[in-house]
């Protein structure tokens, strides 16, 4: 059974000011990409699909040393803000970016023949948790419509940096290791008083150190994707002329 990696680099970059995902930060100027390609290799994955914008292309393909997308089967395919709407759809005007990660995803559909892990260009996840996934995903069942899904989770203290704050999801977990909810906290760090979350107002809140947090590594059986569309389908009724709004 093959098990495919999606990677999602068509962000705008707005908060960093430039396309992080092409920027280099190893050595010998390594982009984050290239570190979760390798593991991903290491870890057994078959594919890589990479979701861009067609604006980015050139940029996106010259940072991608052949060496390494020699090694593995890779797809490349885009984002755009019009992909998968219905026909007639009324977009509102100065609607320029796409529509978030679950389009994101969808754009990636054609070419995943089976199990998928999805994960962020511009983060580090180490390659143990490559290893994890790659596990879960080749456990899944061969046939039948197993709807399991798995997220790669990761204590908040070793996930934050010396330079700024970082956005990070914050998951209620059960005794069993069961993921119950996620809040998004786009604004985290470390203060004096120990580790906070700001929200828009300005006020802030304590958060543990220890709390499981997602950097937004996925896995998923392909029974997934009816249930991917139909949340899309019924976000697009709902929120379309939201100028701002992501799925």
């Amino acid at each position: 059974m093959e098990i495919t990696l999606v990677v999602m680099a068509a962000g705008m970059g707005s908060r960093y000011g430039g396309l992080k995902q092409i920027d280099g930060y190893g050595p010998n100027g390594e982009t984050l990409l290239e570190y979760s390609v390798y593991d991903a290799i290491r870890a057994g994955f078959d594919r890589v699909v990479f979701v861009i914008r067609p604006d980015i292309e050139d940029d996106f393909n010259a940072c991608l040393p052949s060496a390494l997308t020699s090694s593995i089967d890779t797809h490349t395919v885009f984002q755009t803000y019009t992909l998968g709407l219905p026909k007639g759809l009324t977009i509102p005007v100065g609607r320029e970016k796409p529509w978030g990660t679950g389009q994101a995803v969808l754009a990636a559909r054609d070419v995943i023949p089976g199990p998928f892990a999805v994960i962020n260009a511009d983060d580090f996840y180490g390659e143990h948790a490559f290893q994890s996934m790659a596990t879960f995903l080749r456990g899944l069942p061969s046939a039948g419509e197993s709807v399991a899904s798995a997220l790669v989770g990761y204590r908040l203290k070793h996930t934050l940096s010396d330079y700024g704050s970082v956005s990070r999801g914050l998951c209620e977990v059960s005794a069993y290791r069961e993921l119950l909810s996620i809040e998004e906290a786009p604004t985290i760090k470390r203060s004096k008083g120990g580790i906070v979350a700001v929200n828009a107002e300005g006020s802030s809140r304590p958060l543990d150190g220890d709390a499981w947090v997602s950097m937004n590594f996925w896995g998923f059986a392909p029974s997934f994707w009816p249930v991917l569309e139909r949340a899309f389908d019924t976000f697009l009724k709902t929120k379309a002329q939201d100028i701002k709004a992501e799925f």
